[in-house]
């Protein structure tokens, strides 16, 4: 493995918890453009940044990823020398920051890492690990909370951000604006009037309280309408060919860009 001489970042706290990244996890195994990605690659290689204080969720998503891709080959990387821990299972672990220890990843997931650092951080983070991607490559930047049930990410590529997903537990979540304190570090203080981002979640609460009636069917049935409703307004929220256990809304990352300052 061709490691970098200093890893790029600083260590933050390595809080993790078992299944904590499974939404983001499911919704990769089921994104076409990820699923394309992996079958097609010569070389399957899946970098998970800032795995934490235990790499429970770096084995998660390799057995997640392997469904699609049976040979995926998963390095988890940690800034912080005393959490990388011997492989096992087909994955390894070394030291290594946002330039990614050298390596050249078809795919990188980033959860709760960029959070800990200052917005103005991002930028040179994201482009960091987009110039270590390995062609076609894809990037995946995301917060959640401490049991997984309320997240958001941002799936980018070599060019920038293409898109960001909220995915909640239906029966944990009073509203879709609840979300909007696991924003991704790029959008979290960007939820003021004017945003993009906060008119999405205003249309959001909006259609979800309009959908009201639907909610002697259940929270997903309720959030199905929501989806409807929201469409039917102009806003491009994604349609999923599967049924799903979460609420999840999808957006072209054009949407809810960040006004320039």
């Amino acid at each position: 493995m061709n490691r970098a001489a200093r890893p790029d970042g600083v260590i933050t706290r390595g809080t993790t918890g078992i299944n904590r990244l499974r939404r983001s996890d499911r919704w990769l195994m089921h994104r076409p453009q990820v699923v394309d990605l992996l079958r097609s690659a010569a070389d399957p290689l899946v970098v998970d940044l800032g795995y934490g204080a235990r790499p429970d969720t770096t084995f998660e998503l390799a057995d997640r990823l392997r469904t699609v891709r049976p040979d995926l080959r998963v390095v988890g990387l940690e800034i912080d020398p005393d959490r990388v821990v011997p492989g096992r299972d087909g994955v390894s672990f070394a030291r290594g920051g946002f330039e990614l220890a050298g390596l050249r990843p078809v795919l990188v997931r980033a959860f709760n890492v960029l959070r800990q650092y200052p917005e103005d951080a991002v930028d040179g983070a994201w482009a960091k690990i987009r110039s270590a991607l390995a062609p076609d490559g894809l990037f995946v930047d995301g917060t959640c909370d401490e049991r997984g049930r309320r997240c958001a990410w941002v799936l980018l590529d070599a060019q920038g951000p293409l898109s960001l997903t909220l995915a909640w537990d239906p029966f944990d979540v009073d509203r879709p604006g609840d979300v909007a304190e696991r924003l991704p570090k790029a959008l979290i203080h960007r939820n003021v009037p004017g945003e993009g981002v906060h008119a999405l979640l205003l249309a959001a609460d909006r259609a979800w309280a309009t959908a009201a009636p639907h909610a002697a069917f259940g929270p997903r049935v309720r959030w199905r309408a929501t989806l409807d409703l929201l469409r039917a307004e102009g806003i491009p929220v994604e349609v999923s060919r599967r049924r799903l256990r979460d609420n999840v809304l999808t957006v072209p990352w054009s949407l809810v860009a960040p006004i320039a300052d």
